[in-house]
């Protein structure tokens, strides 16, 4: 019998607070964490957007020198990756032991530097700091990453829309059975600035924007949660919304059960959930909809929902999990646990 590609180690950051059990109380409480207004002046007086932080209280920041001029996301994902690497693992690391890459999964990216960097520019290009360029890059947070740890292992970035981060599991299982690293720590993360707020509104004025990190380490073990089952994405360019979320159910082709947990991407606006309320309409077992109390994390969500469910799992809930996502623009995917 083959080794099963497990999810072996989790961490997040979220507007619930730093770390997963705070991820998991907010699920168990079931109440929305709490907006605060995000302001801008404009020619017009000031615009004020309503959105999700990330909380100041109890951030277990790594210390590292890479991380000293690090934006947030960079921070944020830092916190969610030594949590699910762990102790143990990071001394392995160091050691030269073991081989671990680093997939950064994302939509926005580092906007706050982009946002300072830019802003000089436009004022005055002279005097625009070159300091503050490296951490506009999408790469940047993956670089910091594997700076932190240790890893010369293979590392890359991708970029795509809330269903991406499905993609960076495939490409972490590809590198494993390939052979190309003992372990892979998959990452998504994003910040909150009012360019990607507002912009977000365009989609739906329902949406409460927010920001975090989530970390899963993969790694071949019969421990953990079992990836049992990552089926291709469904693309939007090929299909409607309604027509790839009923898609990915049937490709994933699990039986309604009461012991089988299902992690949806829906976030409370009527409109933009309609794909998956409709295709999940009948469903009898435990459902969860983390988005609706944390947020749209654009680019984090699907992460989050992914450590929800491997946490739930671990803690001898469900027996099994499936955990979907209806992205914006790009595809529509989920993904099967068990343990």
């Amino acid at each position: 019998m083959s080794t099963p590609i497990s999810i072996t180690g989790i961490g997040a950051v979220s507007p619930a607070g730093w770390g997963v059990d705070a991820l998991l109380n907010a699920i168990k409480v079931n109440e929305p964490t709490k907006t605060v207004p995000l302001e801008r002046a404009s020619a017009g007086g000031k615009i004020s957007t309503q959105v999700r932080r990330v909380p100041s209280e109890g951030a277990n920041i790594p210390k590292a020198p890479r991380l000293r001029r690090a934006s947030p996301i960079s921070k944020f994902s830092a916190a969610a990756a030594v949590e699910a690497l762990g102790e143990a693992r990071l001394a392995e690391i160091a050691a030269g032991n073991l081989k671990v890459g680093v997939i950064f999964t994302m939509i926005n990216g580092c906007v706050n530097y982009s946002n300072r960097f830019f802003g000089e520019v436009l004022a005055d290009c002279s005097t625009a700091s070159p300091i503050l360029f490296p951490e506009t890059v999408f790469n940047a947070p993956s670089s910091h990453l594997s700076a932190m740890i240790g890893s010369s292992a293979p590392n890359d970035t991708l970029i795509g829309d809330s269903a991406g981060f499905f993609t960076g599991l495939d490409l972490a299982i590809e590198w494993l059975e390939r052979g190309e690293v003992d372990g892979c720590l998959v990452v998504c993360a994003e910040e909150i600035d009012w360019l990607s707020a507002e912009g977000l509104m365009y989609y739906s004025r329902n949406y409460v924007p927010s920001e975090g990190a989530a970390a899963v380490y993969l790694e071949k073990s019969f421990a953990g949660a079992q990836i049992v089952s990552l089926p291709e994405p469904i693309s939007l360019a090929m299909h409607s919304r309604n027509e790839a979320a009923q898609l990915v159910r049937d490709t994933l082709n699990v039986a309604d059960e009461s012991s089988t947990l299902l992690v949806d991407g829906r976030s409370g606006s009527q409109r933009v959930d309609r794909p998956e309320t409709e295709t999940w309409r009948n469903w009898q077992g435990p459902r969860w909809s983390p988005r609706k109390l944390l947020g749209e994390g654009m680019g984090v969500s699907a992460g989050l929902q992914v450590v929800l469910a491997a946490a739930a799992l671990r803690d001898g809930g469900p027996r099994r999990a499936i955990v979907t996502a209806t992205g914006g623009n790009q595809q529509a995917a989920g993904v099967l646990l068990d343990h």
